[in-house]
């Protein structure tokens, strides 16, 4: 019988998957560890696409991993990206309100905030110019602990660390079958290769439900694909914004609205627009794939979801196709924008779970099966929490090891 390959393979080389391998080799040095990455390179689909923010914390319900994982994951963060020189900045953000009828939920966040340890300042409308001269609300939090950092950099520098301690990092190489044979979990690749060992972790955001389903293991839920569509200011606007601006969030869907972000590099990114995108790695309105698609539009969780929240859904689209609109919905927070300052900024992909019944999975999901760990829900803030995200798989898949 052929010996093992290694005892932990990964499914997936975003940020995600090379935190939890980082993690295993910490957490038993000497553990073999093998990452798959379909694509050339690391942290190419979420991790590469989004925004940079290190987000506090703050809008996660109390007691839930994003809670927990998010507010210790943005302070490891920072201290990471000391520690190794990578690009980093604690801006602090402002989370505002502009109508008065969402006063009463700036103020349920301020509590909130409290409860998840977070340190909050409540403003006026003067004291906003104080932080942000261009911005004008009825009213704000101040939140300190938010800044940006580059998660690429962060992913590249795990997957190193990783690497330095005997890990194993294959690019190239998309998992195209799964199977248990007696105690193993045997992968095989595009390549033809064949890959065992001791425990899977699927890792693969975006694709996550689909390895699991390859693996034999039903997930419960379907991965519809959000496209989070970025608009910038033009360079000689850049000085608007000083750092992060947010409106106050729908509690009833989990997307932050338009908000603005002053990225690493030092420039300002306005949005996103979250539309249905019409393939997983649907980052372009022209990218179609018509299996995925038809898969989306077949699944009953879709056809509840539209059902639930087709008017907040028809505002999305509004603006994806109307810049005019999209330039009014940055006007609530930045009154001086004009659609001649915003130029197109590269959009990302949001990987959102999705239940039967169209149920919008709110927290990190974490399932396990004989020999395997499944991360089955991982969007935003996941990058912020891929720290703690990382230690909590890799002690679930040890623990399997014995």
């Amino acid at each position: 019988m052929k010996a093992y390959d290694c005892d932990v393979l990964v499914v997936g080389g975003g940020i995600v998957g090379l935190s939890t391998a980082y993690a295993i080799t910490r957490a038993a040095p000497g553990t073999r560890v093998m990452v798959l990455e379909k694509e050339p390179g690391p942290a190419l689909h979420q991790t590469g696409h989004n925004s940079g923010v290190i987000h506090s914390g703050i809008y996660y319900r109390p007691g839930s991993l994003k809670a927990r994982f998010a507010v210790r994951g943005a302070a490891e963060m920072v201290k990471f990206c000391a520690e190794y020189g990578l690009p980093c900045e604690v801006t602090g953000k402002l989370i505002v309100a502009t109508e008065h009828a969402e006063l009463p939920r700036l103020h349920a966040l301020v509590q909130r905030g409290r409860e998840n340890g977070i340190p909050v300042r409540e403003l006026g409308p003067a004291q906003i110019a104080e932080y942000e001269p261009h911005v004008r609300g009825l009213g704000a939090i101040h939140v300190g602990t938010t800044g940006v950092c580059d998660y690429g950099a962060v992913a590249r520098r795990l997957a190193g660390l990783a690497e330095d301690a005997g890990a194993r990092v294959r690019y190239g190489a998309r998992v195209e079958a799964i199977g248990r044979r007696g105690p193993a979990v045997a992968v095989r690749t595009a390549r033809g290769e064949v890959l065992r060992a001791r425990a899977l972790v699927n890792c693969a955001g975006l694709h996550s439900d689909a390895v699991a389903r390859l693996a034999g293991d039903d997930p419960g839920m379907r991965i519809i694909p959000f496209r989070g569509e970025y608009w910038e200011l033009a360079p000689a606007r850049a000085d608007l914004v000083r750092g992060l601006v947010y409106p106050v969030p729908d509690p009833a869907f989990p997307f932050l609205g338009v908000h603005l972000t002053r990225g690493i590099d030092g420039g300002v990114h306005i949005g996103p627009n979250a539309v249905p995108a019409l393939a997983r790695e649907g980052y372009g309105r022209a990218t179609v794939r018509p299996g995925e698609l038809a898969a989306t539009v077949a699944y009953p969780g879709s056809w509840h979801l539209a059902r639930r929240h087709w008017r907040y859904g028809a505002g999305e689209v509004r603006r994806s196709l109307s810049k005019r609109a999209f330039t009014e919905a940055a006007r609530r927070l930045l009154p001086e924008v004009t659609a001649d300052d915003l130029i197109p900024a590269p959009a990302g992909v949001r990987a959102q779970a999705i239940l039967r019944d169209g149920t919008l999975v709110d927290d990190f999901l974490f399932t396990e099966s004989p020999g395997m760990v499944h991360v089955l829900n991982a969007p935003s803030p996941a990058a912020t929490a891929s720290l703690p995200i990382g230690r909590e798989v890799a002690r679930r898949v040890l623990a399997g090891l014995g």
